[in-house]
């Protein structure tokens, strides 16, 4: 009875005019599938089986991607509730938390998805270092990346002011004075953030239109040319890749009516990504149904930290009691903690060496060696010279948030000093 049903479903004339298709069957119509539907042709039609490992890439990329869509979902349903003004952010907070059906998990949702897609964008960019993912012919979408994840960080720190309370208000001071440190231009930046010299109505309102329009449509655009790159530069990073020169052997060693799917594969003009047919499988249904899974596990943690965690909120903003330590956002504590050394070398110096040699890193590192393996062996320099600089990043962040006390002195996490001492 259900299967008639289902059957009549899908030979319906309405159905069958937006999935051309239908249930695909067969290999001819799996393809089909993928090649004529507009979600499913941001892939290819096959993929190597590599792909459907999930150590090859943890997930990373896709639960990245998931969070993202989770953001902008409940970011259009915050909008309804929200005004960007000092006299009513605050109240809609509490309207959200009190009045609003489900309004604390929803607000709960969207500030759990911002803190976890800082965190997986920063696991997504070591996944891909770590593998040698980076090389030729991925060199431009690894800049690409690097600059996705200054945008998630634009998004998460804009994100932050909006609810105006003392949290919020308070770590954008914080950061937005480390922003001021740049020489000759950093007051400029600041002053260009705040629309003043101080956060108030103003930096209120242009954090909003940078959160809400601005930073995501320009994430937007570079997600979309990041995917298609990964498309168009063959796939994912795999041991056994041909390089280019292998590409024009084998090429070579191939009747002319054989060659042309290689060929658009040795130009990078494909996304086929195996030259051995038996290594491939066709995306639908053994990679969609892996991807849409991974969706529903990534809405489900959510979910559940939405509804066991409330996102934090304190008192209203009050610039005239400012806490002690003031502290900038997590993902930015590690550049007050150097600041508090030295302003100039921590809030310029360092920053600005890490993200150019990040983005000229494909480019001077050109060897094959390794790529598409985890740790490899031929890349020892590289990998332990990154692997010191992520420990002194997270080190120099954890002691930034549970080693610092009043006036940004050294205090043990548990031994905290009494509020009587504080001294702002």
């Amino acid at each position: 009875m259900f299967q008639n049903l289902f059957k009549s479903i899908a030979a319906n004339r309405v159905i069958r005019s937006i999935f051309r298709v239908g249930v695909p069957r067969s290999n001819l119509q799996r393809a089909q599938a993928a090649i004529s539907s507009f979600l499913l042709h941001v892939q290819p039609a096959k993929v190597h089986k590599n792909v459907l490992k999930f150590r090859t890439t943890l997930g990373l990329g896709l639960i990245t991607l998931y969070l993202f869509i989770i953001l902008v979902v409940t970011g259009i349903l915050l909008m309804f509730y929200y005004v960007p003004s000092t006299e009513h952010a605050y109240q809609d907070m509490k309207d959200l938390e009190f009045v609003v059906t489900a309004g604390l998990v929803l607000r709960n949702m969207h500030r759990w998805s911002a803190h976890l897609m800082v965190i997986f964008v920063i696991l997504h960019l070591c996944r891909v270092f770590y593998t040698g993912a980076y090389k030729a012919p991925r060199e431009f979408n690894w800049v690409i990346g690097v600059g996705l994840f200054l945008v998630t960080l634009g998004l998460s720190f804009t994100g932050y002011l909006l609810p105006w309370d003392q949290l919020a208000f308070w770590a954008v001071t914080v950061g937005t004075s480390i922003a001021g440190y740049a020489p000759v231009v950093g007051n400029k930046i600041k002053y260009m953030l705040l629309g003043g010299n101080i956060v108030g109505q103003s930096a209120l309102l242009r954090f909003y239109v940078l959160h809400v329009i601005v930073l995501p449509s320009i994430a937007f655009f570079m997600i979309s040319v990041h995917l298609f790159r990964v498309r168009k530069d063959g796939g994912l990073a795999r041991p056994e890749e041909p390089t280019a020169l292998q590409k024009e052997h084998i090429l070579s060693q191939l009747p002319q009516s054989k060659t042309y799917g290689l060929m658009e594969l040795a130009r990078g003009t494909t996304p086929a990504v195996g030259i051995r047919q038996e290594d491939e499988v066709f995306t639908w249904p053994h990679l969609i149904f892996r991807e849409m899974l991974l969706f529903l596990l990534v809405s489900s943690v959510v979910l559940l930290l939405a509804i066991f965690w409330n996102a934090p909120l304190e008192e209203a903003a009050n610039a005239i009691h400012p806490p002690n330590p003031a502290k900038a956002p997590w993902y930015f504590l590690g550049l007050q903690e150097l600041v508090a050394y030295s302003a100039f070398w921590g809030g310029v110096v360092v920053p600005t060496l890490v993200v150019t040699a990040l983005v000229a890193l494909p480019y001077i590192d050109r060897k094959r060696h390794g790529v598409g393996v985890w740790f490899s062996k031929e890349r020892k320099v590289a990998i332990t010279l990154f692997s010191i600089c992520l420990i002194a990043a997270i080190s120099l962040t954890v002691i930034g948030s549970l080693f610092r006390g009043p006036n940004w002195a050294f205090q043990l996490p548990w031994k905290t000093v009494p509020s009587e001492e504080f001294h702002p």
